[in-house]
């Protein structure tokens, strides 16, 4: 949950089902972050503990309270350890299964078990559950144990819901890459025992058929479009124009150099917008692990490179409201990461994406801009100045446009939720507008 993108996606998760629900519908949300979605404060009834602990955060938790690196090798048996005890995790909660279904009581997550049970419906949430890595990084043995546990525990928890007879939707995800017979295995496994899948990307989308999932599948948008914030009030005012930087890559997704390199060339194309432009530079972090290399630290990479740096600044901001305040604030806004674009676009906020995946590509296609979409390799202070450029010279063309394709794929969304999960419970159509 100190993913912005991530909170965003549980959010608007909780709030459409409020929304779309005829009855007082009650909701638990089971996450490997208990103490984080508490912190969100959403309208739930109950928080508790996935089935399994994903190794690579066990390792994380550990490593921040020691203070250690996760290139260390302290962190690199801590993630041994946590994987060995995922399985043996996996045991316990198969057995805790069996005998929850012959009436007697579960040792192992009988809190999580038990909520399953009573439940009218399961909902594995929007987000990236199922794939191998991003389409358009290399793959490499931190995300392929990564990517597996991910969808080895996705599948584990599918699993236990239909062996307790219950219903499963899966809200809009990206669905692949897939780089082994692994991660498809899985996939189908989990996919092919939902009873309707919800897929945000038209490249998903072909993934999916090409895979062999026979439940029923919508092809709709990114869930993060229907957030709101609760208020209007904007606690800090910024000047203007304004650019909003999010920038950042995955962990060992990339080498040093490629990061170094990253930052330079995002330098060079800040420094050339301010001074062509006059514009102030804003970086926003979305993601601070406390991790070398997290969103904060490539900020203050980038921010070091720079020439004009009195014209640019930080601001780490806690709540994902105040983040969307100040997102919909700037003129115009670049982000490597998915969900700050999809914050920005929801606010009509012109947005110039560095892509990394399939999701990013897609989305910029549904919204009719994607020559604001620049791939990660192709990253140079020339190209980006010139996207700055182009988006600067249109801003009110793209903002016209986003004002008319927004809400109809917020719409889209909402109609695609309503299909999905109106077999299991009453639902009631409420317009977005």
């Amino acid at each position: 949950m100190n993913n912005k993108g991530t909170q965003a996606l549980l959010s608007s998760d909780v709030f459409v089902l409020k929304e779309i629900v005829k009855d007082d519908v009650s909701i638990s949300v089971s996450t490997t972050d208990v103490e984080g979605v508490k912190r969100l404060g959403l309208p739930i009834d109950a928080v508790l503990p996935t089935i399994l602990d994903l190794p690579y955060e066990k390792a994380d938790r550990l490593a921040r309270k020691l203070g250690i690196s996760r290139s260390s090798p302290k962190y690199k048996g801590f993630a041994v350890g946590a994987l060995l005890l995922f399985f043996v995790q996996t045991v316990f909660a198969l057995v805790s299964v069996v005998l929850h279904r012959i009436g007697l009581p579960a040792f192992y997550r009988k809190e999580v078990i038990k909520s399953i049970s009573e439940s009218d419906l399961v909902i594995s949430c929007s987000d990236e559950n199922f794939k191998e890595t991003a389409s358009l990084l290399p793959l490499n043995i931190y995300w392929i144990f990564t990517w597996w546990s991910m969808l080895f525990e996705r599948t584990i928890e599918v699993m236990v819901a239909k062996s307790l007879g219950k219903s499963v939707v899966m809200f809009p995800n990206s669905v692949g890459p897939f780089r082994t017979w692994v991660g498809r295995f899985l996939s189908r496994l989990a996919l092919n025992n939902c009873e309707a899948i919800i897929i945000r990307d038209p490249i998903s989308y072909d993934i999916v058929k090409s895979i062999r999932i026979n439940c029923q599948k919508f092809l709709t948008s990114d869930m993060a479009l229907l957030y709101k914030p609760k208020t209007k009030a904007i606690r800090e005012v910024v000047n203007h124009p304004t650019i909003g930087v999010c920038p950042g890559v995955y962990s060992f997704s990339i080498s040093i150099k490629l990061i170094e390199r990253y930052a330079i060339e995002h330098a060079k194309a800040l420094d050339a917008a301010i001074e062509r432009y006059g514009f102030h530079v804003l970086f926003l972090p979305h993601y601070i692990s406390g991790f070398e290399y997290d969103d904060f630290e490539i900020s203050k990479l980038i921010l070091e490179n720079m020439k004009n740096k009195e014209n640019a600044r930080i601001l780490c901001v806690g709540s994902l409201e105040d983040f969307k305040l100040l997102i919909n604030q700037m003129d115009l806004l670049i982000s490597s990461k998915m969900h700050p674009a999809v914050l920005a676009v929801s606010g009509y906020v012109p947005v110039i994406s560095i892509v990394y995946d399939h999701k990013q590509v897609g989305f910029f296609k549904d919204l009719e801009l994607s020559e604001f979409a620049v791939r990660l390799q192709d990253v140079s202070g020339n190209e980006l100045f010139s996207r700055i450029s182009l988006a600067w010279s249109e801003k009110e063309k793209m903002k016209a446009l986003l004002a008319a394709r927004v809400p109809k794929m917020q719409e889209r969304i909402k109609k695609a939720v309503v299909k999905a999960i109106e077999p299991f419970v009453d639902c009631q159509y409420i317009d977005c507008q």
